[in-house]
């Protein structure tokens, strides 16, 4: 198996680093929606991932932090057309802020699982 890396314990896939890094991204350039992906992409990958029970937290705040908003924008009578025109500043403010944390947190897991 030439060429394979072998994973530490509780070092999170190169995908779910990236996904975290596109929540905050994407959120703050004003595609709230499409957010979604990357935020099931993390919470898939953490869920997944049996050695790393922290970054699980992590995920399901995320997860959380952007089921909220989408729950009200969308069982409300809301006239915004989008979830992004939907949130105000504080609401895309801790959106932003809690997937950048999970973005920091899975690459100080990645950090240290590779310095070990």
């Amino acid at each position: 198996m030439s060429g394979t890396t072998t994973r530490t314990a509780a070092h999170p896939s190169t995908s779910a680093l990236v996904a975290a890094w596109a929540v905050p991204v994407m959120v703050i350039g004003g595609f709230g929606l499409l957010s979604g992906i990357p935020i099931a992409v993390v919470l898939v990958a953490s869920l997944r991932d049996h050695r790393s029970k922290a970054l699980r937290w992590w995920a399901g705040a995320l997860a959380l932090a952007y089921a909220t908003p989408l729950t009200t924008w969308l069982a409300g009578p809301s006239e915004a057309p989008s979830l992004s025109k939907y949130m105000d500043t504080p609401t895309t403010a801790v959106l932003a802020g809690t997937g950048a944390a999970v973005a920091l947190a899975h690459q100080v897991v990645r950090r240290r699982s590779t310095h070990k």
